[in-house]
């Protein structure tokens, strides 16, 4: 034992008396406002984007590993490899021209799972903007702008009310 640090031996413990600092430990913070009271607009919900490269990436992925099933498939049924390379080809300019063109599969696409980060924000984006549309919801509408309209009439009101008592007087 140092400094009276841990035990005064280690015998009958069942432990060899090595110290080690808690790592985690948590030192108490300032008590100051986490955040700034008079801006608020950085506490406004904005919805991640996805990242366009990643999601293209992606696609091209898909059509790849089409390609790739092809051509184990062939590979399979023992097709010369000068015909695999022109059936694979020809796939790949198939799958890419439809992935251009903006078409999707008409199969109906698989869940996503929660490591598809782009994906889901993609898919979000999308279903909120169908759902502004259906609602027929302005594009530059901002949540809870209704409230300060009303604040705002309110406030003037006080002010017409207030200086017609002035003028009273």
């Amino acid at each position: 034992m140092s400094d009276n640090v841990g035990l005064s031996t280690p015998r009958g413990s069942g432990t060899s008396g090595y110290v080690q600092r808690n790592l985690a430990h948590l030192k108490p913070r300032d008590r100051a406002a986490p955040y700034n009271t008079k801006d608020l607009d950085h506490l406004k919900h904005r919805q991640r984007q996805p990242d366009k490269e990643i999601l293209e990436h992606d696609r091209k992925r898909e059509v790849e590993v089409k390609v790739f099933e092809l051509r184990d498939q062939l590979e399979d049924e023992g097709v010369d490899e000068d015909e695999i390379d022109k059936r694979c080809d020809a796939l790949r300019k198939e799958l890419q021209a439809k992935m251009n063109k903006g078409g999707r599969d008409t199969a109906p696409r698989k869940p996503l799972k929660a490591h598809q980060v782009h994906e889901l924000a993609d898919a979000k984006i999308k279903e909120s903007e169908r759902l502004r549309n259906a609602l027929k919801i302005s594009r530059d509408y901002e949540e809870g702008s209704h409230w300060k309209r009303q604040e705002e009439r309110l406030r003037k009101a006080a002010e017409r009310e207030s200086s017609a008592q002035k003028e009273k007087e």
